[in-house]
Order: C-alpha cells, then sequence, then structure tokens
C-alpha cells in the first residue's frame, strides 16, 4: 500500500514538473470549478477553483485559495487576530472531485472562453503563485478570499476587458444579509457572526463585492462577455449534483430557543425577587460577568486585530465591558449612587442598541431578542431594589 501510495505521489510530482516546463496545447481547456455549500459553518459558503486539463500533456489539476496554514507558527492566536497567512491549494482533479462528491457537495464547471495565449498566461500566474515562496497570502473574507482571487486572477490575465454584467433577478443586499442567505437567521453560526462582526457589513455590497461568495463566481461569470461580444464561458455543465437529504432544522436546539428559555427563567427569577423583595445575588453576577466578558471579547475584535469587518460593532451596547467592573457593586447590601447612575446608563444603552437596530445602523442576531427583554427588565429591577428604602425591604 505504502509502495502504490509513494508512486502515485511520485507520479503527480513529475506530471507538476512536465506541467511547469512545458506550455499547454491549443487543446488546453482552463474552467472556474463551483463547489456547493457544505453542513458545517466552515463550508456553508462554498467553494471555487481553477481547473487546468490537457490531454495532450497529460494533465489534470485545481489550484484554489484559502487554505489553511496549519504549520504557521501561533497559528490560533494569528487566526483570531486576523494576521493568518492562507494558501493557495493545488490537486489533482479527481482527488478534488471525489472528495466533494463524498460529501454530497455540489460541483459546477465553467470552460472559458479564452485563447491559448490567455490560457498560458493564466496557468503561468498559477504555477508561480504555487511557488513555495509566494503560496503564502493574508486573507479576507469579504475582500481576499477563495472566490474574489478567482475573478482577480482571470481579469489580470485575459487581455481582454471582462464586462459582468447583472444576472437574472439579481438584488443587491448587504453583506450580513448575503451571509445569512447561507447560514441562516436562526442558527448559531449566524448567531456567532452577528455578534462579532460590526456595523460595516450592513452596508450595500456592490455588485462586484458580491463576488466574494463562490455562487456569485458562477451567476457573475455566466453572463460575462469579453470586449462586449464574445461570452467569457463556453460550456457551463454540472459534474456533480447534490442529492437531496432530510436535514429538518431543529428549533429546540437553536438560538431563539435556548435565548428565549434563559429568558424566561430571568424573569421568572426577578419576578420571585419583586414579589418576595429579595434579590437573587448569583444571577446578577452571572448576567454582569457574561455580558462583561462578550463586550471584551468584542472590543477585541475591534482594536486589537486586523479584522476588517469587526468594527463599529455596536453589541456593546449591551454586551457592555465595564460590567466586569461593577460586580463587586453587586455583593454589596448597599451601593455607591455611582452605581445607580451606572444602572441608568446600561438602561439607556439598551434603548439606544435598539434604535441601532430599528433605524439600520447594524443589524443583530435575532437569537438575543428574549435575552435583551430579560435584561432590560433585570436590569430595571435591580435599579428599583436599590432605590427603595431599607425598611420597606
Amino acid at each position: 500500500m505504502k509502495l502504490k501510495l509513494s508512486f502515485f505521489v511520485f507520479l503527480f510530482t513529475i506530471v507538476s514538473a512536465f506541467a511547469q516546463q512545458f506550455k499547454l496545447s491549443n487543446n488546453a481547456q482552463i474552467s472556474v470549478l463551483t463547489v456547493g455549500p457544505g453542513n458545517s459553518l466552515n463550508d456553508a459558503f462554498g467553494h471555487n477553483g481553477f481547473r487546468i486539463k490537457d490531454n495532450t500533456l497529460g494533465i489534470d489539476i485545481v489550484y484554489g485559495y484559502g487554505e489553511y496554514d496549519f504549520d504557521a507558527p501561533n497559528f490560533y492566536l494569528k487566526f483570531a487576530q486576523g494576521k493568518l497567512n492562507y494558501l493557495i491549494s493545488k490537486n489533482n482533479f479527481s482527488d478534488f472531485y471525489n472528495y466533494y462528491v463524498r460529501y454530497n457537495r455540489t460541483v459546477d464547471q465553467q470552460v472559458l472562453n479564452i485563447t491559448p495565449t490567455e490560457k498560458q498566461k493564466l496557468f503561468n500566474y498559477l504555477e508561480n503563485n504555487y511557488k513555495p515562496e509566494n503560496r503564502r497570502y493574508l486573507y479576507d473574507f469579504f475582500y481576499d478570499n477563495c472566490a474574489t482571487r478567482i475573478r482577480d486572477v482571470t481579469i489580470s490575465s485575459i487581455n481582454r476587458e471582462i464586462d459582468f454584467k447583472l444576472p437574472e433577478n439579481f438584488q443587491p443586499k448587504t453583506f450580513r444579509s448575503l451571509i445569512h442567505d447561507h447560514v441562516g437567521l436562526n442558527t448559531w453560526g449566524s448567531f456567532g457572526i452577528d455578534i462579532a462582526l460590526g456595523s460595516v457589513i450592513d452596508r450595500k455590497a456592490t455588485a462586484s463585492e458580491h463576488m466574494f461568495l463562490p455562487h456569485y463566481i458562477n451567476s457573475f461569470f455566466e453572463d460575462a462577455t469579453l470586449n462586449g461580444t464574445e461570452r467569457l464561458v463556453k460550456k457551463s455543465t454540472t459534474l456533480y449534483q447534490k442529492k437531496e437529504t432530510n436535514s429538518a432544522s431543529n428549533f429546540i436546539f437553536s438560538p431563539l430557543a435556548i435565548m428565549s428559555l434563559l429568558g424566561i427563567i430571568i424573569l421568572f427569577i426577578t419576578y420571585k425577587d419583586y414579589k418576595n423583595h429579595t434579590r437573587t445575588q448569583w444571577l446578577d453576577i452571572t448576567l454582569f460577568g457574561i455580558t462583561g466578558l462578550i463586550g471584551l471579547l468584542v472590543l477585541f475584535l475591534w482594536f486589537a486585530t486586523d479584522h476588517s469587518t469587526t468594527a463599529q460593532n455596536y453589541n456593546l451596547l449591551w454586551a457592555f465591558p465595564l460590567n466586569i467592573l461593577i460586580i463587586g457593586q453587586l455583593v454589596k447590601p448597599e451601593v455607591k449612587n455611582w452605581f445607580k447612575s451606572y444602572l441608568k446608563f446600561i438602561i439607556i444603552m439598551l434603548c439606544l442598541m435598539s434604535m441601532h437596530w430599528i433605524i439600520g445602523v447594524q443589524v443583530f442576531a435575532i437569537g438575543l431578542i428574549p435575552l435583551l427583554i430579560a435584561l432590560f427588565i433585570r436590569y430595571i429591577f435591580i435599579l428599583k431594589f436599590f432605590n427603595q428604602d431599607k425598611k420597606s425591604i
């Protein structure tokens, strides 16, 4: 088995070297591959790649962008900071195809209508880009990913002007709406994304910016023309069609359901506290601690990373970092007057967040709604509790 594997590795190395030494034949074919979404969050947006097929040279390989470099030092820290370099990948087409068939993901192919000179130029670019010294690049989810690289490399390699026409029934959307189209509104993926990413993704994406998603690479390429006359895509085929499976969503474990349950628990405890003239201390410590920690994470993503999409994040209006420092007041029988003012402040911040949501400054996770209502009522209760005469408690 090892001998057979070594033989195939050796053979693929020879073929790759052969491809680098010789020009593509006139029968060579370059295609854009579009892989449909998968089941995990990491796969939810699909994938693109270039397929280079030349029967004369005996090559059939796929280049793709956006591969993780797990060998990079401090991988997870750099990933969190937005400083992680990603890789261009190179795979035998049969391995590429079989992998996505195994995971039941649609594979579409668009053969590009380009000249032999343009094919060679594109192929040379990819081969040069795959060299060890050139493989790594700083990834950006919206502006420099596996899909945008396909568009940009195509534009730079073709000597004619590409006119990307708007696909039929095209409707401009915000970046956040485009994400929701793929991960849903009430999923844990969208819940985390809507907390981590700021208001900068709530602006309308331009037509070109829609192509950060592989689906739009496919649709824009399909209608594109060269110099306003010839079509960019010569032939489109579906190499593998995803088989439909029963994937009924489980609302019981969705963010909205779980947050509703937590909200009901908070409101029930608050009601009991109100009736008994008491205050459940552990609940308040938990709420202030969790919201404070989430606020610190939002601050970190905004100011301590290179991510372009985590800026101007108004989740800070409910997840306030200073809540961590306020916990000490919650364990005292009597609090300082400034703490009462602070409670009024965070109540106002919740109202301000609602305004941001209503007027469209930022769209927040719908799963937060029951939690925010519960927080609002709990904060008002705490304020009233500390404002009332101690003798009446």
